[in-house]
């Protein structure tokens, strides 16, 4: 059920008594004493509704926030053209790669801060809530099996975007966090994948309706696939795999369409979907105060609906263009500053039936400027305005597993029983058997090629690219060799840029950071 606005103002007040607006610059006294917050089921409950409204964040899930670094700068999506507010937030200059160590890059500093912030109130939802005796034992296990998968989500993030990190898993004080260095990732993913076995062993695999949007057991289970993954642990990373494809309720769904379904936004094969709700204000105030959208819910299919005054190619065409979008009940109502590359037009196969929901060069007869994605599209200018969409942000679905558990299967054993796992997958993306079938019969390392094509095709602006590359050892090359229509990131990239510099806001906050790496990630 959609999250409303009783629910939001809840999570507010979570977030106010628990957050912090920089991770190293709050005082003790600006959270209040948990101690006294923690009496009741009710309490507990909605502190881990403070978690959500955290990650919904627009640093985080909220808006561009882990795009920018998953997914913008690669091959597979540009922006239309740069955006002052972007080039204020670093979102521009991080996908260019021309960010260096002097950068305050916003969007850096805040998904840092915000990660921390997940962390940093998990730490003391465990604390508070463990062997409380106002808290019955069923909600004291539920709410830290939560909180638990969400410190895990946090630092897998924080290790794929900055690899070593600081790191904790007590409630410490803050006098104590302002002086911590950085840890190897490795350490701190062998305590991830602690939080996330707990997280299986006691989260729901199913969710009532009213409850739908918080993560189930098969969430945490596709992070660990992840982790096993890009370890090459495939025996580790497939026995996952397989577990959730055997065990879990999801199902790959008949037609690729289905799965963007705006009126079926909770479909058997979505894993873990965040609902926001249209109508919630407040959330951009601070950050932008007086911008257009100042005030106003989630906005990322904003990035992706395209703006009228840019299409279509045609300028006299723009008026019979907008009376067909009226009789449609529809308006180019977005930014377009997610857009298909040029890279990924060109080399999405055209006999694939997934290209119409990726690629979109046309609109209703009319030839467009710029090519968009429309499966993250919603022109409804009723239920969707813009910068106030009501659409759930996809996180995981079946398919990334069944791709997982394919690669994974041609790493240990070679293609013979690795196609398996992606049959429907194929056979929903191609017109005949013939077609899907024609990776069949390749060598081992063709078909492990054929699965990098496939994950790029299938999961296309899921924030999965650039983790994909970079574990499979390609993502310098690959990037350097696309070709983009609007910006130069393949003349930028440098060796460096597989991690993000930490903030230097932090840095000056906390010389520890630069103890164990004085360079920073490279960037200095």
């Amino acid at each position: 059920m959609k999250t409303n606005k009783l629910f939001f103002c809840i999570s507010l007040i979570i977030i106010t008594c628990f957050g912090c607006d920089s991770f190293l610059e709050e005082e003790p006294r600006d959270i209040i004493a948990p101690e006294n917050f923690f009496s009741t089921d009710a309490d507990a409950r909605q502190a881990i509704t403070g978690l959500y409204a955290i990650i919904k964040n627009n640093s985080i899930y909220g808006q561009a926030g882990l795009d920018n670094w998953y997914d913008n700068g690669v091959d597979i999506i540009e922006p239309n053209r740069p955006h002052p507010i972007f080039e204020v937030m670093g979102n521009y200059t991080l996908s260019e790669f021309t960010a260096d160590a002097s950068n305050q890059l916003m969007s850096v500093s805040d998904t840092w801060q915000n990660l921390y912030r997940v962390i940093l109130n998990a730490n003391v939802i465990i604390d508070r809530v463990s062997g409380n005796g106002a808290i019955s034992e069923d909600v004291q296990t539920n709410v830290i099996a939560e909180a638990r998968f969400m410190r895990a989500l946090a630092y897998w993030h924080i290790t794929n975007l900055w690899g070593d990190a600081p790191f904790y898993t007590e409630n410490i004080s803050l006098n104590e966090i302002r002086q911590l260095g950085r840890t190897d990732k490795d350490v701190i993913l062998a305590s991830v994948l602690d939080d996330l076995e707990f997280a299986q062993n006691n989260l729901q695999s199913v969710y009532p309706i009213e409850e739908r949007g918080r993560a189930s057991k098969w969430a945490a289970a596709v992070i660990e696939a992840k982790i096993h993954m890009k370890a090459k642990n495939w025996q580790a990373g497939l026995d996952k795999c397989l577990e959730i494809i055997n065990q879990s309720p999801h199902v790959i769904l008949p037609t690729y369409a289905e799965v963007f379904d705006p009126g079926n936004e909770y479909n058997a094969e979505i894993i873990w979907s965040l609902d926001f709700a249209k109508d919630i204000t407040g959330q951009f105030e601070e950050a932008f105060p007086g911008a257009a959208f100042a005030g106003n819910n989630y906005w990322r299919p904003s990035l992706f609906n395209p703006r009228i005054r840019d299409e279509p190619a045609n300028a006299a065409d723009n008026q019979p263009l907008r009376a067909a979008l009226k009789a449609n009940g529809q308006e180019f109502n977005g930014t377009g500053l997610q857009i298909a590359s040029k890279d990924f037009v060109n080399k999405f196969p055209l006999n694939d039936l997934r290209r119409p929901l990726n690629i979109m060069e046309s609109y209703e007869g009319f030839q467009l400027n710029h090519t968009y994605m429309p499966k993250f599209m919603n022109l409804n200018f009723e239920t969707s305005p813009r910068f106030n969409h009501g659409d759930n942000r996809l996180v995981f679905r079946l398919a990334d597993v069944a791709l997982m558990a394919a690669e994974c299967e041609n790493e240990l054993n070679g293609p013979g029983n690795a196609y398996q796992y992606i049959r429907k997958i194929r056979e929903r993306a191609y017109a005949t058997i013939a077609e899907a079938e024609a990776i069949k019969g390749l060598s081992q390392a063709q078909f492990r090629q054929a699965i990098y094509d496939e994950r790029k095709w299938e999961l296309a602006g899921e924030c999965t690219r650039r983790y994909d590359l970079i574990r499979w050892g390609i993502y310098l090359d690959v990037v350097r060799n696309a070709e983009f229509k609007t910006y130069t990131p393949n003349l930028n990239i440098q060796d460096h840029h597989v991690l993000l510099p930490i903030p230097l806001n932090e840095i000056l906050l906390n010389p520890n950071l630069l103890e164990s790496d004085p360079t920073n990630n490279g960037y200095r």
